[in-house]
């Protein structure tokens, strides 16, 4: 099912609740005597109820450190944290192996990358 957008009724009568007014367009509920809303008329935009509210979505995990991404199944994500370079390179790799996808990292450049950063140091060391 689409996801509703309930909007204040006569939002779009009024300036003040306009277009560019996205905070003032929010859901009221209608309390007046003859509010067609309220009395949920044909044709009238629809009203909050129970029912409308979609499935959650599984949350990705936060990873801080090299144990946490060993409790991660493959094919969950997860979100990396603040951590060291040496650390976030195992991490990366273990995730590739387990074929757990990282949100806030491209797997592939990440390691391509640092692989070229690894042969500029050893070169620069000879």
């Amino acid at each position: 099912m689409a996801k509703i957008k309930f909007l204040r009724r006569n939002w779009n009568r009024h300036s003040r609740l306009g277009k560019g007014r996205k905070k003032k367009q929010v859901w009221r509920k209608p309390k007046g005597r003859h509010n067609k809303v309220r009395e949920k008329q044909k044709g009238n935009p629809a009203r909050v109820r129970i029912g409308y509210k979609q499935t959650e979505k599984k949350k990705p995990m936060l990873i801080n450190s090299i144990k946490e991404i060993e409790t991660a199944k493959a094919g969950e994500t997860i979100i990396m944290g603040k951590i060291g370079m040496k650390k976030k390179i195992e991490i990366v790799k273990k995730a590739k192996e387990k074929g757990i996808k990282i949100h806030n990292i491209n797997i592939k450049k990440f390691l391509e990358k640092n692989d070229k950063k690894k042969i500029k140091n050893e070169e620069n060391k000879k």
